[in-house]
């Protein structure tokens, strides 16, 4: 079998077995299709109608070839392709590149070179490099989608403002304030309430925005639009669908060769990066949304490959626009509730639908407001997230040069001008390395920041020869690579300064770091999120005299919440410098005689954990903590959540010192007020965090494999009143909620709880935000309106949380999504 063909698992030829008394199998399998798929598919049909038109009025090509992509999109890739859900189509990333090539060679040769641009994406599919076109640098990919974006942006202007565009973007410019200077008014005013519904549409308040949101607003923007047209008698040109018995379809290529073959692989490129980008993006859609991880494959980047060079085949053949994967369709389906390709192929199917139906309906439509939605997406595709991505990565460089280029000279000249400089960055990054020396209280501080190679051994030489002989030296390395030539001139220099009688430590941002250890101690060589791993350290030498133990994880604290932050680093911002986070995997040693505390294991965990606190953490925090000191904390939340180890409150909500008041205890319960003295303490930390610390909101946080949630389904009555069970009784209310509570009982996203463990756990929060309210503290703020309530539930495999709706009885505990907080 040619590995260019997906294997079918449906084959006629297999062999079902049924049991030998039970009835043999029926007739043939219907075709089922899922109701989400049908509500998902009429969704995406309703966004992909008007922008293949408006995509289609953008390029220059005959309006049909819009529909015709859209349908072949719909149909062959979402048959054929690797990723079910994504949508594929016309689409804007695509523009530029086909009214270039249609202004060179015409419409019916770049029919053909989409021909030909699909055989080159089955070559590259059969060849398995799909994922090699993921490396390319984001930077790159942003740029060229900004680059494209301005393009259209600025072209659709003009027939916005009743005009005609100019064939380049340089061209446009120079054209536009003479049509700034003369616009017609009624294509003006198309153009502006198209934009004005687009924009205002998603934006509409309360329930009536709820049900209004779920009609794209696409398609409310260009049949409002139409509507007024219609209405107030505008004359101004509209859509124009010839008849299908004259549609122009592929011919053979006409052209110089080196044009042709330069234009294929321009196609090629900016097809496969945009329909591979938009794959991968689609998967992270999926994973977010509960119930379809296991039915929904992860996305085969080779078929989906291989299906779109199918769906560019087709397309070109039927006279239609080149096709890629479009992320505006596919992130709507997903959305839409879609389960399967089903909706894919349907939406493709009533595209069809209309442009044989709906061809007076679609002529109705001016093409002013077709130009402003499409302007509207052009300029979405200049992305402020991006920007600030780019510049934050330190390649803002790479995605000028690569937006500058796609807008002045072209998409293919865009990106190599983009690879050029992306290249040229990082030999830059790979070649400048500064190495700097001071001395601080008598000991002298090498600083070395950058990728240290042998073009940087002279220069390091240098510096560490200005160390006295007999000084106490750190160096500090501040990088990520450290080639042999290096690692050799540190070595001996280190070697040749401790024997003269000084002292060397040499530390390193990156965990492993290290140039030599003494015999006695333990080899420790993490990789960077081992700080959060329950994690045992292999010795990286013949192990040492029983008794003595191992190097552990000594950061496994049951509460992180005063540390020094979540895995984003102090105070949760995501730009601060990685650190150890108290496991001392960073490779530094302690110097022989430097005292560990207790002799043993334990002890040795603990004072690693401390000392790599005090190296690397502690100098990120420090200013923060003594701000704290000197103004008192003042957290702006109460987090109440179990004593469980694997629950760390700071890394779960990226919290940092002075951001939350904790209290935890076994089963994350809230004792009802007087039931005994010996459970003043949760009461009083309520108390104390309402009234003095002043805190907004009280978050009750279960977690799944809660020891004290099985304990209680396993509590057998009598026996010895041990402290444990005595505090287990506070569990008592949640476990009645179970039994005869079938309709009210809390869901976990939509779904049933999976055990009756998982289900108390969930009930057990509920119960204690009743437990709370009957606090007076809490009474009292919540009728004042300082203070809100928050159930939370963390699943500890999946580490995803879940936030209790508010407007639920006994509720729902929705999925918490990710949320890009760049944007």
């Amino acid at each position: 079998m040619s590995a260019c063909v997906p294997a079918r698992t449906d084959s006629a030829r297999t062999e079902h077995v049924h049991p030998p008394h039970s009835p043999p199998p029926g007739g043939p399998r219907r075709l089922r299709i899922a109701g989400a798929d049908l509500s998902a598919s009429i969704a995406v049909f309703l966004i992909a109608l008007p922008l293949s038109l408006g995509i289609a009025l953008a390029t220059g090509a005959p309006l049909q070839a819009g529909l015709v992509a859209a349908a072949v999109g719909g149909i062959v890739a979402g048959w054929l392709g690797g990723c079910p859900l994504q949508v594929s189509g016309p689409a804007a990333g695509l523009t530029v590149v086909t009214a270039d090539l249609i202004v060179r060679y015409g419409w019916r040769t770049t029919c053909a070179i989409t021909v030909l641009a699909g055989l080159a994406q089955l070559g590259l599919g059969c060849l398995r490099v799909a994922r090699s076109a993921l490396a390319v640098s984001p930077a790159i990919v942003h740029g060229m989608l900004a680059g494209i974006g301005v393009t259209i942006a600025v072209a659709q202007l003009h027939i916005v403002l009743g005009g005609t565009p100019q064939s380049s973007v340089p061209d446009n410019l120079r054209a536009l304030p003479a049509q700034l200077a003369s616009p017609r008014p009624a294509d003006l005013a198309v153009s502006v309430l198209t934009l004005t519904l687009l924009l205002l549409w998603p934006r509409v308040p309360g329930r009536a925005g709820l049900l209004l949101g779920k009609l794209p607003a696409a398609l409310i923007a260009v049949a409002g639009a139409t509507a007024v047209a219609a209405l107030a008698g505008l004359r101004l040109p509209k859509v124009d669908l010839p008849s299908w018995s004259s549609h122009a379809l592929a011919t053979l290529p006409e052209g110089p060769v080196l044009g042709l073959v330069a234009a294929v692989l321009t196609t090629t490129l900016v097809c496969s990066v945009q329909s591979l980008l938009g794959a991968v993006a689609v998967d992270k859609l999926v994973s977010a949304r509960p119930g379809l991880t296991g039915r929904v494959k992860r996305c085969d980047l080779d078929r989906e490959l291989l299906g779109q060079g199918a769906a560019n085949i087709v397309s070109g053949s039927l006279g239609g626009l080149p096709i890629a994967g479009v992320a505006v369709r596919s992130s709507a389906n997903v959305a839409a509730g879609a389960v399967s390709r089903n909706s894919t192929m349907l939406h493709g199917v009533l595209v069809v639908i209309a442009a044989l139906l709906m061809v007076p309906a679609l002529e109705l439509i001016p093409l002013a407001a077709l130009a402003s939605l499409v302007m509207a997406v052009g300029l979405k595709m200049v992305s402020l997230n991006h920007i600030r991505t780019v510049t934050r990565h330190r390649e803002v460089l790479v995605y000028a040069v690569t937006t500058c280029g796609v807008v002045f000279f072209g998409v293919l000249e865009g990106v190599a001008l983009g690879i050029a400089v992306a290249v040229g960055v990082a030999l830059h990054r790979l070649t400048r390395t500064r190495i700097t020396h001071d001395e601080t209280e008598g000991t002298h501080h090498v600083h070395v920041r950058g990728q240290l190679t042998f073009l940087a051994v002279p220069r390091l030489s240098r510096v560490l020869h200005h160390v006295p002989q007999g000084a106490d030296a750190v160096v500090e390395l501040d990088g990520s690579f450290m080639d042999h030539a290096a690692y050799e001139t540190l070595q001996d220099w280190q070697k040749t300064h401790t024997a003269q009688g000084g002292t060397v430590d040499i530390t390193g941002r990156r965990p492993g770091t290290r140039i030599s250890e003494p015999a006695d101690v333990d080899g420790c060589r993490c990789r960077p999120w081992t700080p959060w791993r329950n994690h045992q350290c292999e010795p990286s030498h013949p192990a040492p005299p029983p008794g003595s133990g191992r190097q552990g994880d000594a950061g496994r604290s049951t509460d992180a919440a005063t540390g020094p932050g979540g895995p984003d680093g102090p105070a949760g911002h995501p730009d601060a410098p990685p650190r150890a986070g108290g496991t001392g995997n960073d490779g530094r040693t302690d110097s022989p005689g430097r005292s560990h505390g207790p002799s043993g294991p334990s002890g040795r965990e603990l004072a690693r954990g401390i000392s790599a606190f005090q190296r690397n953490t502690a100098p990120l925090v420090r200013g923060e903590l003594a701000r704290l000191a000197r103004e008192g904390q003042q957290p702006s939340q109460l987090f109440l959540t179990c004593a469980d180890s694997r629950v760390v409150t700071s890394m779960i909500t990226s919290s940092g010192p002075g951001d939350l008041f904790v209290v935890r205890n076994v089963g994350n319960f809230v004792p009802l007020p007087g039931v005994e003295s010996g459970d003043d303490s949760v009461a009083a930390a309520i108390e104390y965090a309402v009234d003095i610390l002043k805190v907004r909101s009280i978050t009750v946080c279960g977690h799944s494999g809660c020891g004290a949630m099985q304990a209680l389904l396993s509590a057998e009555p009598g026996g010895a009143q041990t402290p444990l069970k005595r505090w287990l009784r506070h569990g008592l209310p949640s476990l009645e909620r179970l039994p005869g509570h079938e309709g009210a009982r809390p869901l976990l996203a939509g779904r049933r709880p999976a055990d009756a463990a998982e289900q108390l756990c969930l009930a057990n929060v509920v119960q204690q935000l009743e437990h709370l309210r009957a606090h007076g503290a809490v009474s009292r703020a919540l009728d004042a309106g300082d203070l809100e309530l928050h159930g939370m539930y963390f699943h500890v495999g999946e580490a995803q949380a879940y936030l209790l709706s508010e407007d639920a009885g006994d509720g729902v505990f929705e999925l918490v999504l990710e949320t890009d907080l760049t944007a």
